[in-house]
């Protein structure tokens, strides 16, 4: 028995091995902006929906609270805890970096490209 456990556990390792090959560790120090995950569990109704933005921010890191958990500068109103799992929170990056996760893909005054027929 004790032989069939140690082979399980060896599979397993085997097995997260290959689970952690493409993972990065995301790491953020105090001050550094974020974005944060807005999943309904967490928020109040209302705050999450379907048409909704899925993400907020950017807000800033106050501290770090554990192996993967930050506490976040939340404005008052939000009613949840500031302490968020590292899963939830994505690095912001500003405009002239090149993202354009809180930015439209259309700007005002543009078409989305495709003709567009009159009745």
């Amino acid at each position: 028995m004790h032989e069939e456990v140690r082979k399980k556990i060896r599979q397993n390792e085997k097995y997260k091995e290959q689970d952690d090959k493409f993972r990065k560790p995301a790491t953020f120090k105090e001050g550094d902006l974020v974005w944060i995950h807005l999943c309904k569990e967490r928020f109040p109704q209302g705050c999450f929906g379907k048409l909704k933005p899925r993400a907020d921010g950017p807000f800033r890191i106050l501290k770090r609270v554990g192996e993967n958990a930050y506490k976040v500068e939340l404005p008052r109103d939000y009613g949840v805890s500031a302490t968020f799992n590292v899963s939830d929170l994505l690095p912001y990056a500003r405009e002239d970096e090149g993202s354009n996760l809180g930015t439209s893909l259309f700007q005002p005054g543009e078409n989305d490209g495709e003709n567009e027929k009159t009745i």
